[in-house]
């Protein structure tokens, strides 16, 4: 898959599934099945770092987590832009996406549109793919109050509808929309023509995004927009119990298992 794609599976009506990475072991795995797209979220602040948000992202991890996943696939790969890179200035910007590309990723995504359409129009024009992030977008968190649904009023359903329209004018291929009610993710679906990817935004996008220790039910993360394909979390203890109930009973190694 390639940029181009974008539109293309939109026109189509092909949904597009992205799913969140940041390892290469998990990555080879990813290559192997038929999700379309890999996102290298912030979100590994919280899910490998252990940090309650995703403020504390910070660029090398970024870049390292972006090296390590492109090791273990060939797919398409989507990296954040970590707190306040697109807040300093173009030529920060600039340095930092060029980092993530260089890294391995495809495209980067931004948290946002207003107050930053000079970074976005810059980078896109620059042969940079920018993936916009509107709604709840969690480096905002702190301005929101929490982690609370966005455009419910219809002043702010207006302003995400713009920042989105805004969006695809500054050359953004693509736009994920979080938290927000899925009668607002459809009018935006319908209103821009560049793919939306939703995650607690209804079906109607085209396409939807999880973060993978979530949906493997790792995590313990477990919010309504979320669905476990797996118990992930009871399979992983159970066969850690079980090795180490074969240590202790001398059971491994055995056979064949000793050279």
């Amino acid at each position: 898959m390639n940029t181009l794609d974008f539109h293309k599976a939109k026109e189509e009506g092909k949904k597009l599934s992205m799913i969140t990475c940041y390892d290469a072991t998990f990555a080879r795995l990813i290559e192997q099945t038929d999700v379309d797209l890999i996102l290298i979220g912030d979100s590994a602040s919280m899910v490998m770092h252990g940090e309650p948000t995703t403020i504390p992202a910070t660029m090398e991890w970024m870049a390292e987590h972006t090296r390590s996943v492109r090791n273990g696939t060939q797919k398409y790969i989507v990296a954040d832009m970590p707190f306040l890179t697109t807040r300093k200035g173009i030529a920060f910007a600039t340095d930092c996406a060029g980092r993530l590309l260089t890294a391995g990723a495809n495209c980067v995504k931004i948290e946002g549109v207003f107050g930053q359409e000079d970074v976005i129009q810059h980078l896109t024009l620059s042969g940079i793919p920018v993936m916009s992030h509107l709604g709840l977008t969690p480096q905002f968190y702190q301005a929101f109050g929490g982690h609370k649904m966005q455009g419910k009023t219809d002043a702010a359903a207006e302003k995400i509808i713009e920042e989105a329209k805004k969006a695809e004018e500054l050359g953004c291929c693509s736009i994920v929309l979080e938290c927000i009610p899925a009668a607002l993710a459809e009018k935006i679906t319908k209103a821009v023509s560049i793919p939306t990817i939703g995650i607690g935004a209804g079906v109607n996008c085209d396409g939807q995004v999880l973060v993978l220790q979530d949906m493997l039910g790792m995590s313990g993360f477990k919010p309504r927009f979320v669905r476990h394909y797996l118990n992930g979390a009871e399979l992983i203890k159970n066969a850690l119990n079980q090795y180490a109930a074969d240590v202790r009973n001398a059971a491994f190694p055995a056979g064949d298992e000793i050279r």
